[in-house]
């Protein structure tokens, strides 16, 4: 096969992992049924996606989108020099440890809420005005069109009531009674835009910005509310709270989040079948039509929104074709990439951090829809296992050398990895290596339970789980429609209280810091493609009532909210999938209502204000231990982060790791084809902006590290591949290709400090 890059020899990985994984704790879940079976053929826990004629902003000029990919191509590096690793400032990274939390207890039963009442909590700031927590003045949070205090025609800040004008020309009021304050900080395309409404641009060519702040566009004074720091401040973990949101379907196409798009192209059941049908749709106008999703499907406004709900980070699926795709993959690359430094700068404006989430990998990580293909698992699996590692690692080195840069490192203080990797088929040393060789990586470049004592003294790493009810096999389950009161929701709300308070605590303490990746009010498994396209029984008779909350009683309605509150409060620290699911083509309605926050706070089963959930477990009686939100110090970039411990060093200090899992018996690993580190790195561009800023503003060029030198892997000329993402019934190699190649074990010594 060909791939998009020049050929030349095998080359050795040139670092070091280490460090255990014990998946003896309550956060390692049992998988969902439908998944247990034939790992390797498994349908996603969840999918989405769905457009609205309503969210309209424009597209990305041409231009700027080729000037993108020669940015891109360029080498930022002498051939021959050494690769260094990935990590070296005040932010988190999160490794996404694991599979999918899909349940946190062996039986978890389904059932209905009914009662909104009020719990006992207290607040850190105000519900409006005031300071928000980190010490930054508040201002402009009252009604009005700008700050006041501005100087005369430059709106460079604004708060509740103020009117915000987008791209298109359509204004909407920014509503947060939180005491948000939004920041100004690109320069006006537009007369009389009030807001930053920035469209990013690559190298030599322009992106418009609607602001009124041209020397500034970096400013970081923004915070959502008054109970969370502004960017420019420190985030304080276990003082802090992250309530998140999700933005799926987006730039990672889950049909159940996106049903839309799926439903015009029958056969297509991931992102890979999607983009060669929609290719070969060219009257449609083929695979543009991408770009016009991720154009429309969420604009400012939802950001907006989403500060103005009382929320304070976003989760940010993005793919490995943001970066590059190879000659062999049908997927449309690059053109993402403009449109996820949109989404970054609109969080930017409103205060809001955000969690970068790889949540593709090359052979897939899991063999779910929504890793790049259905089917076999083929990364650090198989016979293609370790050379789409060393992709992974390079895609993760590139994305972390830009993300590092100070331009952006206020706004995405935290980096996960690999979403949802299936230990179960991988391995759990295997893993654990790939992890320990990617800290090393990262902590070079930046500086420096079921889960105690892994990577102990492994520097700013986060654990993230993704507890779901939905996929324990069960089918509807008990009722939520139960009530009012005490008895709303059923035993759904002492359920998520019971079976996830008590391990994120636990977490927190023999691990550290612990997240909640994702969660939703799916207490079961129905929804439009919610377990994959074709499976009729997530959508079929038997779930026409989840399919459809316009059906939805006050009741019902009430044991959703009681449920939402208690897994918010249970997790503490959280970020629900997803913000917005868009509508079946066929009845032009959400039809997997029971994930989408977007919809549960515009028809009552999701609170206003997510503080209200604090002391519902409390409540309802489910008392245990609880973390005091104190963390070792080596947990958060404090004495002693970075000196991975002996023990772990020892057991885990060797890369690649052996055994790879799902070679034939008998396989010889040394043989096992790999890739040499002899291509041009596909650099990410920075913005640019129109008209062009003070000539003391930097943009960055999108490489934090100029240390790091070393070149991305591409296939070895002369050499033959398997089917990268169907390599698992592969036959071996006979013979290394070419014969002098092969991947050399580096040993890290023990007590190592990095």
């Amino acid at each position: 096969m060909s791939t998009s890059r020049p050929d030349s020899l095998a080359d050795p990985f040139l670092t070091a992992p280490n460090t255990p994984l014990n998946l003896g704790q309550s956060l390692e879940p049992p998988r969902a049924s439908y998944l247990s079976s034939t790992p390797e053929t498994a349908t996603s826990p969840r999918d989405s996606y769905a457009d609205t004629p309503d969210n309209v902003s424009p597209l990305v000029p041409e231009n700027e989108k080729r000037d993108a990919i020669a940015y891109g191509q360029e080498s930022r590096a002498e051939p021959g020099l050494k690769k260094r690793s990935i990590l070296r400032r005040p932010l988190f990274w999160l490794i996404a440890f694991a599979v999918i939390t899909v349940v946190v207890l062996a039986i978890v039963l389904p059932v209905y809420f009914v009662v909104i009442k009020p719990h006992n909590y207290s607040t850190n700031g105000a519900s409006a005005g005031g300071a928000p927590a980190g010490g930054a003045p508040a201002g402009g949070s009252g009604s009005g069109s700008g700050n006041p205090t501005s100087p005369p025609g430059v709106t460079t800040t604004g708060g509740n009531g103020s009117i915000i004008k987008m791209a298109d020309g359509t204004t909407f009021t920014y509503l947060n009674p939180f005491g948000g304050i939004f920041e100004n900080c690109g320069s006006a395309a537009w007369p009389h835009h009030l807001l930053v409404y920035y469209f990013l641009a690559i190298r030599s060519y322009q992106f418009f910005a609607g602001v009124e702040n041209p020397n500034d566009p970096f400013n970081n004074g923004a915070y959502p509310n008054s109970w969370t720091p502004p960017l420019n401040s420190s985030w304080t973990w276990g003082v802090n709270k992250i309530y998140g949101v999700n933005i799926g379907g987006l730039f990672v196409l889950e049909p159940f989040i996106t049903p839309a798009l799926y439903q015009k192209y029958p056969g297509a059941v991931d992102e890979w079948t999607l983009s060669t049908l929609m290719a070969a749709d060219t009257a449609s106008g083929g695979l543009q039509q991408l770009e016009t999703h991720y154009s429309t499907f969420i604009t400012e406004q939802d950001i907006a929104e989403i500060a103005g709900a009382g929320l304070n980070w976003i989760r940010l699926p993005i793919p490995f074709w943001a970066v590059e795709k190879w000659d062999f993959e049908p997927f449309l690359e690059k053109v993402c990439w403009p449109y996820i430094l949109r989404v970054l700068q609109w969080a930017r404006k409103y205060g809001i951090r955000v969690n970068l989430d790889l949540h593709t990998i090359p052979g897939s990580q899991n063999g779910y829809n929504h890793s790049g293909k259905l089917g076999s698992i083929n990364f650090l699996n198989g016979v293609m296992g370790l050379a789409n590692a060393q992709r992974a690692l390079d895609y993760i080195r590139i994305i972390t050398e830009f993300i590092s840069q100070p331009e952006w490192v206020n706004v995405v203080p935290v980096f996960s990895i690999v979403n949802e990797a299936l230990v179960s088929t991988i391995g759990t040393d295997q893993i654990t290596a790939f992890y320990l060789l990617a800290h090393d990586m990262i902590r070079n470049i930046t500086g420096t339970a079921a889960w105690a004592n892994f990577l102990q003294g492994s520097d700013r790493i986060i654990l993230d789980t993704h507890p779901y009810f939905a996929f324990d096999g069960q089918s509807i389950g008990p009722p939520i429609a139960t009530g009012t009161g005490l008895s709303a929701g059923g035993i759904w709300p002492q359920q998520a209280c019971s079976a996830w308070g008590p391990g994120i605590n636990t977490s927190q303490t023999a691990f550290g810091i612990t997240i909640a990746g994702e969660f939703s009010d799916g207490y079961n498994d129905c929804g439009l493609y919610l377990t994959g396209v074709g499976n009729t029984a997530s959508y079929g008779t038997s779930c026409s009532l989840f399919l459809d909350s316009s059906q939805w009683n006050d009741t019902m309605k009430a044991g959703l909210y009681e449920f939402t509150l208690a897994s918010m409060d249970a997790l503490q620290n959280w970020f629900f999938w997803t913000w917005k699911v868009g509508n079946s083509s066929t009845t032009n309605s959400v039809q997997s209502p029971l994930w989408s926050y977007q919809l549960g706070l515009q028809h009552g089963w999701i609170p206003t204000d997510p503080r209200t959930a604090m002391g519902t477990c409390a409540a309802l009686g489910e008392i245990g231990p609880q973390f005091d939100g104190v963390y070792q110090a080596y947990q958060t970039g404090g004495p002693g982060a970075g000196t991975i411990v002996a023990a772990s060093v020892t057991s885990y200090g060797q890369y690649p790791p052996t055994p790879i899992n799902g070679l034939p018996l008998g396989a010889i690993q040394s043989l096992l084809p790999t890739y040499t580190s002899t291509s041009a790195v596909p650099t990410l561009p920075p913005p640019t902006f129109s008209p062009s800023p003070s000539p003391s503003v930097n943009a960055g060029n999108g490489w934090f590290d100029s240390g790091d030198t070393g070149l991305a892997p591409t296939q070895v000329q002369g050499c033959t591949y398997p089917n990268a993402w169907d390599a698992v019934s592969s036959p071996m190699p006979t013979a290394l290709c070419p014969s002098t190649g092969g991947v050399t074990p580096v040993t890290t010594p023990p007590s190592s400090t990095r």
